[in-house]
């Protein structure tokens, strides 16, 4: 934004939620790892607001806690009478505040900064609206509220649906509820608005007509369905996780990861993907993850907290943990689990394998079904494993224990003390043979059986 006017932010946040039949706020449910709420923060936030106000009413104790060292100032509806009398209670937190208003709902958490951005250049245009108005034309629209406008974006009238007329009601263009509005207009209109509705609510759109019979007209904008989308039920909540999931995939295609079935790939809001990445069907990214060029990360594998760098392999069936630090080159294979562990350079875990608390130096070889035993009920403890040492498969390195580089652990071992480096450790049992004796007992559980 390049006017030097402020910009102030209005969330509504107030409402109960009941069809989502949750414990937890209605905004505070997770899209791609993070709160709805915290989405479109963070699209507001890039505009560099003043002001941030939150209202909220119930499960206010849930979002002090949620937003808390975030800059928000928090406003109360209580009792709720609608929209407009939940922005009317922000007044007090942008007192003395002269500039933009952006009234948003927090709710409708893929509003993009473009969007939001647009909406405020509109009101500083030359014929300066009351009011703008971020409209949409859904595939089905429904109940939604129409806005009759002419070609040039001026609004000469919205009307709720069950107010609409037939000719009303064909009109495509449909009221998104999101609004901007200069702070000395707002506040004035909203005085003026009033309940003489089926519900008894004051609601926000009808400052638009009230600014009319003022003689000043107000405009509208318009963006995508997908992107005002809101959330009341599990249902919905799903629904736009699936439209923040389908914007992701496509961005990442864009900066050059191929996705061999995007529909099948999940991303968490932070995901850092580097060029010539390939991912393969179902794969799940959690919080925390960066991948860097040329890594593949083949079917099934859950990934989260982790840093993969250049050329390494994970997968199939791999699960990486928070902490799990893949170096270049190395490879975490099938139903191989890494938790707060780092596998150096070109070190390979190629199978059945639980490598927890642990460093792995370069060019080791982790054998099928090795487990690091790193905790005793009580406590976490760390195994050092050394550079091209070579792990026998069905080991078990009971921590805290450090195998020395070079150093070879015979398949089948319990360690349970530090191997030099370049040693054989071998730690398990004299294998005895007993010629006959299979065949003996047999016979003779076979004879018991018959008596």
């Amino acid at each position: 934004m390049t006017d030097a006017t402020p910009i102030a932010a209005i969330i509504l946040a107030a409402g109960k939620g009941t069809r989502m039949k949750s414990g937890l706020h209605k905004v505070l449910h997770p899209i791609a790892g993070r709160p709805m709420l915290m989405h479109l923060m963070e699209s507001v936030d890039a505009l560099g607001p003043a002001h941030k106000v939150v209202v909220v009413g119930s499960g206010r104790d849930q979002l002090e806690q949620a937003l808390d060292g975030t800059g928000v100032s928090l406003a109360v509806q209580e009792p709720q009478l609608g929209t407009g009398h939940a922005v009317q209670q922000a007044e007090a937190a942008l007192s003395g505040f002269s500039g933009d208003v952006l009234i948003l709902y927090g709710d409708v958490p893929l509003v993009t900064t473009a969007t939001m951005a647009r909406m405020i250049e509109r009101l500083r245009a030359a014929d300066a609206p009351a009011a703008v108005v971020l409209g949409f034309r859904p595939a089905d629209a429904a109940a939604y509220g129409r806005i009759i406008a002419g070609a040039d974006g001026v609004i000469d009238r919205m009307v709720e649906f069950k107010d609409a007329d037939e000719d009303e009601r064909a009109v495509t263009l449909c009221n998104s509820g999101l609004m901007a509005v200069r702070s000395a207009d707002l506040f004035a209109l909203l005085g003026r608005v009033g309940n003489d509705n089926a519900a008894g609510e004051y609601y926000l759109p009808d400052i638009v007509m009230l600014a009319a019979a003022d003689g000043r007209r107000s405009a509208v904008i318009e963006t995508t369905e997908d992107e005002v989308a809101g959330v009341n039920s599990r249902a919905e909540l799903a629904a736009v996780e699936g439209r923040w999931q389908d914007r992701r995939r496509a961005q990442a295609m864009a900066d050059g990861v191929t996705l061999i079935a995007p529909e099948t790939v999940w991303f968490a809001h932070d995901t850092v993907i580097a060029n010539d990445v390939v991912i393969e069907p179902h794969v799940v990214f959690g919080p925390g993850v960066t991948v860097s060029s040329g890594v593949t990360i083949h079917g099934f594998s859950h990934i989260e907290g982790a840093a993969i760098a250049s050329g390494a392999e994970i997968g199939p069936y791999a699960r990486l943990r928070p902490g799990a630090d893949v170096g270049e080159g190395a490879k975490v294979g099938n139903f191989v689990e890494l938790k707060k562990a780092r596998l150096g350079k070109g070190a390979k875990a190629n199978h059945l394998s639980y490598i927890g608390d642990t460093d792995v130096g370069e060019g080791a070889n982790i054998g099928a079904g090795t487990i690091t035993c790193n905790y005793d009920g009580f406590f976490k403890y760390r195994t050092e494993i050394g550079a091209k040492a070579f792990i026998g498969s069905n080991s078990a390195l009971v921590a805290p224990v450090s195998i020395g580089a070079g150093a070879i652990v015979g398949a089948g071992s319990v360690v349970t003390a530090d191997v030099e480096a370049d040693a054989l450790a071998l730690a398990r049992g004299r294998q005895e043979i007993k010629p006959g004796w299979a065949k003996r007992f047999r016979d003779m559980m076979s004879n018991r059986k018959k008596k």
